[in-house]
């Protein structure tokens, strides 16, 4: 069995700092608890280099960007997780009453569906919009329209924006929408 080497502290120093401008950057707070965010960005450093890519360290990711690109931090559950339960799923991510103390930090339930759920969805989303001329009731839009997973965020262009404007999401994270 082969072990990984360490990720070196300045690395994981490094990406906390990250995490502390992108979310102050985009209106978001991260958990209080520095030594914890710490542990979190090291996983998230792991899971990068053992994937490509920085799935959330709470969950368990198959080694397939496209099939883990939900739970790239940050992940798409993030702002439901925040609006419902006060934080994100690994806490890395909380909101302004848990910041404050105005509510106290509990379990957030997982909300990621299964490979099987995931796979009706992206079947009924195809039918949807094959059988009804998409979102925009048979009006085609000048240039293709992208959505964010992660925000939202709507974007006419040919191509999604390298990272999203509102919430950081990189390029991946983006969907056709119409």
């Amino acid at each position: 069995m082969s072990r990984e080497a360490p990720i070196p502290q300045e690395r994981i120093d490094a990406l906390v700092n990250e995490l502390i401008r992108d979310a102050e950057a985009g209106s978001y707070h991260l958990n209080p608890d520095l030594g914890f965010v710490t542990d979190l960005a090291a996983g998230l450093l792991v899971n990068e280099e053992r994937h490509g890519y920085r799935s959330c360290p709470c969950r368990l990711a198959v080694d397939d960007r496209e099939r883990d690109r939900d739970i790239i931090c940050p992940c798409d559950y993030r702002d439901p997780d925040l609006s419902e339960h006060g934080a994100c799923y690994c806490a890395l991510y909380v909101s302004g009453d848990v910041l404050t103390g105005k509510r106290e930090l509990g379990s957030v339930p997982e909300r990621r569906p299964t490979e099987e759920e995931r796979a009706r969805a992206r079947e009924a989303r195809s039918a949807s919009i094959a059988g009804t001329g998409g979102a925009s009731g048979g009006l085609v839009p000048p240039l293709p329209v992208w959505r964010c997973t992660v925000c939202g965020y709507l974007c006419g262009r040919d191509e999604p924006p390298e990272v999203c404007p509102i919430c950081k999401a990189t390029k991946e994270r983006f969907d056709r929408f119409l």
